[in-house]
């Protein structure tokens, strides 16, 4: 079994924010194959799907960013999935606009979700999906709240199906193999 968290925080006001990427990522996945969300044993939103014959759950917190370990913890508890088949998707203002990079492990990066995974998870080793948003802003908290500009987003279905690529070579080959073929930008 393997799970895939989308990450970002609840609510109409923040759905086509830059933090909100990996809920459109997880979304798009969930178009694909025509299943709707439901709600969890906890505070998150969970799909189900087949994949190559695979149990492969998709997720969104229903927390808001700084209290995603939260959810996490709750799914593990509730899934019997290991650590290792976790992927988390999120955006990050640290990479240029367009920029995919897929990690096994790492520091928080500053970013508040992240922070509280691994605070949860007593643990920095997990697969993830970083979303370059861009790099260019002076206050971090107002620029990822804020929507992509007009020319990014007409780039942004492009580089959400460049992502889910990404994500479908994941559940193929694993990490090493997938940040070889995809840790590039694509802009």
């Amino acid at each position: 079994m393997l799970v895939i968290v989308g990450l970002g925080n609840p609510g109409n006001k923040y759905e086509i924010t830059r933090h909100n990427i990996g809920f459109r990522i997880v979304d798009s996945i969930a178009d694909d194959y025509n299943i709707p969300f439901k709600s969890g044993k906890g505070d998150y939103y969970f799909l189900e799907l087949k994949y190559k014959g695979n149990r492969v759950i998709l997720v969104k917190p229903v927390t808001f960013m700084n209290n995603t370990g939260l959810a996490i913890h709750q799914i593990l508890k509730y899934f019997p999935v290991s650590i290792e088949n976790l992927l988390i998707v999120y955006d990050d203002y640290n990479l240029p606009f367009g920029t995919l990079r897929f990690r096994l492990e790492g520091s928080d990066g500053g970013h508040n979700g992240l922070k509280s995974i691994i605070y949860h998870l007593h643990s920095n080793v997990f697969d993830r999906l970083r979303f370059g948003i861009g790099t260019e802003f002076k206050n971090s908290v107002s620029f990822v709240l804020s929507k992509f500009k007009k020319d990014e987003e007409k780039e942004i279905d492009e580089l959400i199906s460049a992502a889910k690529s990404g994500i479908e070579n994941w559940m193929d080959e694993g990490i090493e193999l997938t940040m070889n073929k995809y840790n590039k930008m694509y802009l």
